[in-house]
């Protein structure tokens, strides 16, 4: 029989509850730890954080600061308007999701429901616009349009309209029609977004929920400092949210204002120009088809030659800016997106690449001197050239006889350049060169003249264009190979037999790859700024400079300016004597080459000016027009994709652009005091006391007298009489002014 105690407990369940009791005071120690953490160890920071459960933040949106030209006028500055917003967390806490709401707020803003419901929506992937990409819990702006009378009614009958605010804000004002347009270059604003909030919350400069950031153009590349800091007044509230003190309170710190090196009279003229040498190319016919030419986009700009300074950038298609404010409409945005829109955001200047076609030769001049020949040789400009059976022809079939490097620029002869290009190419080994052995003159000079790769201009998604010498054929290659060997065909159609040679070869510098490069063709990409950098370089004599936009960022109150420097990125790979031989031949472009039937009536001898025409052909397409061409003091680049030739759809409106800029009139006369800029604008604005900056007057033009009236907006006389030119939507167009062409003349095209 077994002894069991009197207390009844088996020696078993004794060791059950000693093991009970060590657990339970395990865990009241673990439990005591943890008190004493969290109300001793860290009281303070717990303490702090539950007072900031009854704190709300009120937020003053900082006043965005002004971008201006270089004359002090505003080309984006901002406007106090009446912004109708709704706060989404609030409408969600509604049993219908706000929709009643929103409908009665749409008839009495008199819009329809669906599109004020629209706004209020999220983005995503699945979610056409107009939906809300900002932050959820920010007011979403409805409309920045009401009337005294709307608000009111809200404000007035704010029981009706949960969650929805009626308050006078300073949003975004970008120049009317009728002014310099320039909305590539200036961008746009959209709501900052959630992830941005996040990357930027460590960062000297992070964002507030109310935040608006630069999307393009210089509204991102400077919107640090652009956007200032919004002020954040913190209230202590109780659990029912009654204001119980002002706990902390930030002041609003307006943005510096942006001064650029943009002049919005001579912008003005460069979007007036393109938009009619495009219509005017729509007129023109394709000599080859027929048809008439398409001229669906095109950039022009203006640079300062010593500087690298952008006077006027315009890229067409264009479009009006403040359809971004206040929230952009679905309509707007499929007309700015869409299939059929030839895509306006894109900034053509820096962002359109394309064949260069014959403005190109400039670099191959300067390759062709630095591989050993003479810029006064002899080179046979033949009406073709051929290769293997393969004949590449000159333009027109024209045939100059033997002739220099510099009448070969002038004349733009094509044969010219295949034969130099084909015997470096000879010289380098051909198709198969041993290692080390290709000198490869003509690649390595493009890319001392900076090609390849961005010039670095501020402004935001530069390309980079294209070389194509060896190496980049070896990687493309790499990257296509499987695709061209599935779809060639030796007997296919030219495009299935160029797949099959590149399958088999296109690793390779094959002779045809480096005869049409000489000319601008083949795989080579350039992109406008690219081109103005390369002949601003020829102008001043060899450097290349980064082409800039911004000019100085000035403080609110006007104390502290810094200004931005212009700065190099190289030189050109010519000697003094090859650019002035260069810089001869460029002028008889304009004097007796491709260019001079365009420019008859210049006053050479006063403003030597000089050209390189560009007709750049391209598969599936009509050709490019190009035309490059510098002064002493200015960089003046064009281009018309499916336009024709370089000279005949662009070479009329260059000349114009370079009229107003020096004054020159219809008899070829110079009246300086109706010139727009005859010499780079020197310095920055005034400041006045206050901060603010004093702005020069903007005068009228009339684009069928010889340039401005001498006049301001209101007809009063000026001191110093300048000009502007009507928005591209004007109804009249210039008329054409050259008399001092010859009723038979030779037309020589590049």
């Amino acid at each position: 029989m077994t002894n069991i105690p009197e207390t009844g407990r088996t020696p078993r369940v004794q060791i059950r509850l000693v093991i009970i009791q060590i657990l339970v005071l395990s865990l009241l120690g673990t439990l005591g730890a943890r008190l004493w953490y969290l109300q001793v160890r860290n009281g303070a920071e717990y303490a702090k954080e539950a007072s900031g459960n009854h704190v709300q933040q009120v937020v003053q949106p900082a006043v965005r600061g002004e971008i201006l030209d270089a004359r002090g006028v505003p080309i984006a500055d901002n406007e106090t308007r009446l912004v109708v917003s709704a706060s989404r967390t609030d409408l969600l806490k509604m049993k219908d999701d706000g929709k009643a709401v929103l409908t009665k707020l749409a008839g009495v803003l008199g819009m329809k429901p669906q599109d004020v419901m629209g706004k209020v929506r999220l983005c995503d992937a699945k979610t056409p616009q107009p939906c809300w990409n900002g932050s959820p819990y920010q007011p979403i702006p409805i409309t920045d349009e009401a009337t005294p009378r709307q608000a009111l009614q809200i404000r007035e009958r704010s029981e009706d309209f949960p969650g929805i605010t009626a308050e006078p804000e300073a949003v975004r004002r970008y120049p009317a029609p009728g002014d310099a347009n320039t909305a590539q270059v200036l961008g746009y604003l959209s709501p900052v977004t959630d992830d941005e909030i996040q990357k930027a919350k460590d960062t000297d400069s992070p964002y507030l929920r109310s935040d608006m950031v630069g999307r393009s153009g210089l509204e991102r590349q400077y919107d640090k400092v652009l956007r200032g800091k919004a002020g954040v007044t913190r209230y202590e509230v109780d659990n029912l949210g009654r204001v119980l003190g002002k706990a902390k309170s930030d002041s609003a710190e307006p943005g510096s204002n942006l001064v650029t090196s943009i002049d919005a009279r001579v912008q003005r003229v460069a979007e007036y120009e393109l938009d009619t040498a495009m219509k005017t190319a729509r007129n023109q016919f394709d000599k080859i088809t027929g048809e008439k030419y398409k001229a669906d986009s095109g950039a022009v700009i203006v640079m300062e030659a010593k500087t690298g300074r952008i006077v006027a950038m315009a890229s067409a298609p264009t479009y009006d800016p403040n359809v971004w404010v206040g929230g952009i409409s679905a309509k707007d945005y499929q007309q700015l997106t869409g299939k059929d829109s030839d895509y306006p955001l894109l900034n053509r200047a820096i962002q359109g690449q394309s064949a260069p076609g014959s403005t190109f030769k400039v670099v191959s001049t300067a390759a062709a001197i630095q591989a050993g020949y003479d810029f006064d040789g002899h080179y046979p400009c033949t009406s073709s050239y051929s290769v293997g059976g393969q004949v590449f022809k000159n333009f027109e079939g024209e045939n100059f006889g033997p002739i220099s490097l510099g009448r070969a620029l002038e004349v733009s002869c094509d044969t010219v350049f295949y034969g130099l290009a084909d015997n470096e190419w000879k010289k380098d080994g051909g198709i198969n060169p041993k290692k080390g052995q290709p000198k490869d003159w003509f690649f390595k000079t493009a890319h001392q003249f900076g090609l390849g790769k961005p010039t670095g201009i501020d402004l935001p998604n530069e390309v980079s264009g294209r070389v194509p010498d060896r190496q980049w054929k070896q990687d493309y290659w790499k990257a296509n190979k499987d695709a061209w060997c599935k779809t060639g065909k030796k007997d296919g159609d030219y495009v299935a037999r160029i797949a099959y040679e590149n399958c088999l070869e296109g690793n390779k510098m094959r002779e045809g790859d480096e005869i049409n490069y000489s000319i601008g063709q083949g795989d080579t990409l350039l992109t406008p700024i690219q081109e103005a950098t390369i002949y601003g370089a020829i102008s001043n004599g060899g450097t290349l400079w980064n082409p800039t936009i911004g000019k100085a960022i000035i403080s609110p109150d006007g104390k502290s300016v810094t200004e931005i420097k212009p700065k190099s990125h190289g030189r050109l790979p010519i000697d003094a004597k090859t650019r002035d031989v260069m810089d001869e031949a460029l002028a008889g472009v304009v004097t007796r080459g491709t260019a001079a039937w365009k420019f008859g009536g210049w006053p050479q001898d006063k403003i030597p000016l000089h050209a390189k025409t560009g007709t750049a052909e391209v598969y599936g397409k009509q050709t490019t027009s190009w035309l490059a061409t510098y002064s002493k003091d200015y960089a003046v680049v064009m281009t018309i994709a499916q336009a024709g030739t370089g000279s005949g759809a662009s070479g009329e409106a260059v000349h114009h652009i370079y009229d107003a800029l020096y004054g020159v009139q219809k008899d070829g006369s110079i009246d300086k005091g109706k010139a727009l800029l005859p010499t780079p604008q020197q310095g920055l604005p005034k400041i006045r006391p206050d901060g603010s900056i004093e702005a020069q007057k903007i005068q009228k033009y009339d684009p069928n007298a010889d340039q401005a009236t001498g006049q301001d907006q209101q007809g009063t006389p000026t001191d110093n009489p300048s000009a502007t030119v009507p928005s591209p939507t004007a109804s009249n167009r210039r008329t054409t002014r050259r008399s001092a062409r010859p009723e038979k003349r030779r037309r020589i095209l590049a």
